[in-house]
Formats: C-alpha cells, structure tokens, sequence
C-alpha cells in the first residue's frame, strides 16, 4: 500500500510546468527523461572587463566582506582589487581578518589567465598559500598583472596537452605602500584536447 502522505493533488505550477513542451519535470519533456536546468557560467555571460568587474563588486562573498575590484584591464592583462578595513573585516584584534585578506586575491589569477589564454584553454587554481607579513591596520590593495611572457611560456608549456602547473604571487599592500601579506597560487593549465 503507497504511503497517504504521497497522494496529493498537483499545485497548478506543477500542473504547469508538466504541460509546457520540454519542461524540467520529466512528464512534457521530449526525450521522457528528467532533466535538470543547467545555467551558463560566469564565463559564458562575461567578455567585457568592466562588466566582470561590476558583477565581482555585487557578488555577495565580495560585496558583504568588504572587497571592491577596483578595475581589470580591457585586455585582461591586470587588475586592481581592494578590501577595506571595517568593522565586519576586523579580527579579534581588530586588524584585517586573514580570511578575508586570502579570498580577496583568490579567482584574479586564474580570470585573468584564461582570457589571456582563450577558450582553448582548461585553466584552475590548484593550490594556495598566504604569508602573513604584518597586520593590517588600514584599507590593503593587490595589483595582478599577466605579463605576455607569462602567457607565451604557458601556451609553449601546454602545447602538447600536458598539464602545466605554475606558481605565482601577490603581495598585499596597506596605504602606506607596506606589505601586509604575501599569496601564492598555483596555477592549472591545459589545452583542451579538442583544440590540439
């Protein structure tokens, strides 16, 4: 005997979305099959730097910890992130929390790299490291730049299809130009196998 509490009459969304041709729930889907929605990814919706920017400031691990992208180069080649020093980034004894400090640099190297790179590119953060050097008092910026070099020597390095891991760095710096902390980021790249 079937469970009473699985007997229910179908809300008028679900009868809904049952009728519409190809919906998600399986019964007007053309295939039968259940399908899931899949959504674009960031990269599917964003070319333009400014427009990255804009949607990095409104993202809410950025916009509720106090980090602002300050600007990204219209070819991808550099930017400029900072992360404020208020009451909700303050450890306890009242400095730049050092989580905050770490994923305020986080996605920059690896955005920047694969735009450099292109679509025929797999590119990943791998691995991570910070360096407290001293602590945060005031507002700090990090400055990321990709230089063409870099890029050459990753599109030469991934040629084959191997995967090629590449350490960099970031220095954090207060107002006063001093370094708060060091981060280094190990970089993932690989040529997508339908591009050799």
């Amino acid at each position: 005997m079937s469970d009473p509490g699985s007997l229910r009459p179908a809300s008028a969304a679900e009868t809904a979305s049952a009728a519409a041709p190809g919906s998600v729930s399986g019964r007007g889907s053309r295939s039968g099959r259940k399908r899931g929605l899949r959504l674009p990814t960031w990269s599917q919706l964003i070319d333009s730097p400014r427009v990255l920017r804009a949607g990095l400031n409104v993202w809410p691990p950025y916009l509720f910890s106090g980090v602002r992208v300050v600007e990204i180069a219209d070819d991808f080649s550099s930017a400029t992130v900072q992360l404020r020093l208020r009451f909700t980034t303050r450890n306890y004894v009242g400095t730049q929390f050092g989580g905050s400090l770490f994923s305020m640099v986080d996605p920059f190297w690896m955005l920047l790299v694969l735009h450099q790179l292109g679509s025929d590119y797999i590119v990943w953060d791998k691995s991570a490291q910070i360096d407290f050097v001293r602590p945060g008092r005031t507002d700090v910026v990090a400055r990321f730049v990709v230089t063409p070099e870099f890029v050459a020597e990753l599109r030469e390095a991934a040629a084959g299809g191997d995967k090629v891991l590449r350490w960099v760095e970031t220095e954090i710096h207060d107002r006063h130009g001093q370094v708060v902390a060091r981060v280094r980021r190990q970089l993932y790249v690989r040529r997508k196998p339908s591009a050799a």
